[in-house]
């Protein structure tokens, strides 16, 4: 998923000005004839990854006495379809679980998608960011890898997968050119943040231009596209059954390839990924670098994917032992050094300082006084979240929605963990999800906090963009977080807010304001993955079965006693 800032001019002119590694002429489509038979996903694969169906391991899981949300999702055991791959969803003509009509936003939204969709030698590849073209020097006319991912879940969802095949095969081909920035060359594994399909009527070619960070605001390379990559793989292969596609040797290649560059050894001494400002949804200086939620979240939901589809080749089993090593110590670090609830706030704040030697409890030697004031009234008694950041005398106590979300979906959240992440956000909706679901994060930095973090960013202002604006896309998230911890009705109402305006607002990228009640200043309209996280939203809540596509149920051998040292 993305936000779009970079400067791309549509005239040819400033298309010939593009590093010529970066463009693939003439692209040489891969062999379809070489894959073989779809086969049948074997879902009972053995091992500690084994994923069962939702019906067999319960959508949600809660320490509580069974509420009237868990009993809906026993009903949903009666299912014995799920994911096949001959029925096609109802969402193109929507009927509610619960009675209700169609809503009339749902096929506004289905057109709207369709329309956004990019063809290249008559083959959809992807979607457009969106369809607002109001200044042609910003890049919204592009393929963004991180934004397809909804509308790819809604294709899937809808049984079109072949969109998300040509995009998966079209963003590896991409992935295997020489990519140089200012005579620098990244590594082999980068994904693209972004492709566009440029038409020549004279020659009657076409062309594919892909942008690895030399073109965004910041001249930052994603991380996050490879990880979105993976997972977008596996959704895939959940969705369709289909393994061929995952077992080609280019994908098995393209995935050693991304994993080579984030498992690789160096002088950090956490299993947590050090990146960039700007690398992330975030791409511009927000103070997120260092070890960001989200792309520690992605990272462990991406290596749990790459486990599923990796073969047991002598080249995959290496990685498959990498992966496990790396899990391990990953899933140990975040529950315990980023998990943040009432009794670790109050740990905090008596913490001491100074501490050397492995029985240190303050082992990142953070400093007391450095606890935001907000935090003690943001915390609930009943409720927990991932901190934004954590590195040596440094937690970034910031809320932010998309790491959580991708934590409970990808099990990284142990089920306690889970329910206390649900909790906060019911128990502190106003502040969170307010008149326009969801805030990309809480609180909002401002004054001279805001001048030094964004280095006076007129579009990140307070309350407005990423420094704590609010994004319809991310309604897909928390409404697939909603349904794995069996809390519905949450979802449903966030769903019910988003219909209230956002189609009579043009589906904006995103809102401003406390409560997210002003279109954003700078937003686009028509916002491609607003539209598709509606959609997904919707389908989701619909039928709940669609969670598996994105969701990865708990794995019991990575559930460590939570212990933050041998002195507790």
């Amino acid at each position: 998923m993305s936000t779009h800032s970079g400067d791309v001019s549509n005239n040819d002119a400033s298309i010939r000005n593009i590093d010529s590694c970066s463009t693939v002429t003439e692209l040489d489509d891969i062999d379809f004839s070489r894959l073989p038979r779809p086969r049948n996903l074997n879902i009972e694969r053995q091992g500690s990854y084994d994923e069962k169906s939702l019906t067999e391991t319960q959508l949600g899981f809660s320490p509580h006495p069974p509420s009237r949300a868990e009993n809906f999702f026993r009903a949903l055991e009666h299912f014995d379809c799920i994911f096949s791959p001959s029925k096609r969803s109802e969402f193109t003509t929507p009927r509610s679980p619960f009675g209700q009509g169609p809503h009339p936003m749902v096929a506004e939204a289905w057109d709207s998608l369709r329309r956004t969709l990019v063809h290249f030698r008559g083959q959809p590849v992807g979607t457009i960011a969106a369809l607002d073209n109001s200044d042609e020097k910003l890049n919204y006319d592009q393929v963004f890898v991180r934004d397809f991912v909804p509308s790819a879940l809604a294709f899937l969802m809808n049984r079109e997968p072949e969109i998300v095949k040509n995009f998966l095969l079209k963003t590896l081909r991409l992935q295997s050119w020489e990519k140089k920035i200012d005579r620098f060359q990244l590594g082999e594994g980068v994904m693209p943040a972004s492709f566009k399909v440029l038409h020549d009527p004279v020659r009657n070619t076409e062309t594919l231009i892909a942008d690895f960070g030399e073109s965004a605001i910041g001249r930052v390379a994603p991380i996050d596209s490879g990880f979105w990559w993976i997972i977008l793989l596996r959704a895939y292969t959940k969705s369709t059954g289909d393994t061929s596609l995952s077992e080609l040797p280019e994908c098995q290649k393209g995935m050693r390839l991304i994993l080579s560059l984030c498992l690789s050894e160096g002088f950090d001494t956490f299993p947590t990924l050090l990146c960039a400002d700007g690398c992330s949804m975030i791409d511009r200086r927000m103070g997120v670098y260092g070890y960001p939620i989200e792309i520690q979240a992605l990272f462990f939901m991406a290596l749990r994917c790459a486990l599923l589809l990796l073969k047991h080749d002598a080249e995959g089993k290496e990685f498959v032992e990498r992966i496990v090593k790396r899990l391990h110590a990953l899933s140990y670090h975040m529950r315990n050094y980023f998990w943040l609830d009432l009794k670790q706030l109050n740990d905090i704040y008596r913490y001491k300082t100074e501490e050397y030697s492995h029985t240190a409890v303050n082992k990142f030697n953070v400093m007391p006084d450095s606890l935001p004031e907000w935090v003690f009234d943001f915390m609930p008694v009943s409720g927990g979240y991932f901190l934004g950041n954590v590195g040596p005398s440094n937690m970034d106590f910031r809320w932010f929605c998309l790491g959580n979300c991708i934590a409970i979906l990808s099990s990284l959240a142990t089920p306690e963990q889970a329910t206390k992440i649900m909790d906060l956000i019911d128990s502190r909706w106003h502040e969170l999800v307010g008149e326009m679901p969801l805030k990309v994060c809480y609180p909002a930095i401002e004054g001279h906090e805001w001048r030094i973090v964004t280095g006076c960013d007129p579009k990140n202002t307070r309350w407005s963009y990423h420094n704590g604006g609010s994004w319809p896309v991310l309604l897909w998230l928390l409404t697939a977080a909603c349904i794995k911890t069996g809390r519905p009705q949450i979802a449903r109402r966030a769903i019910e807010l988003a219909e209230q305006r956002l189609s009579k607002d043009g589906w904006p990228e995103y809102y401003d304001g406390k409560l997210g009640r002003f279109i954003g200043k700078q937003a686009r309209k028509h916002q491609t993955w607003s539209i598709a996280g509606y959609l997904v939203a919707k389908m989701m809540l619909e039928d709940p079965s669609h969670l598996g596509m994105i969701s990865l149920e708990e794995d019991k051998q990575l559930k460590p006693v939570l212990k933050r040292s041998a002195s507790f």
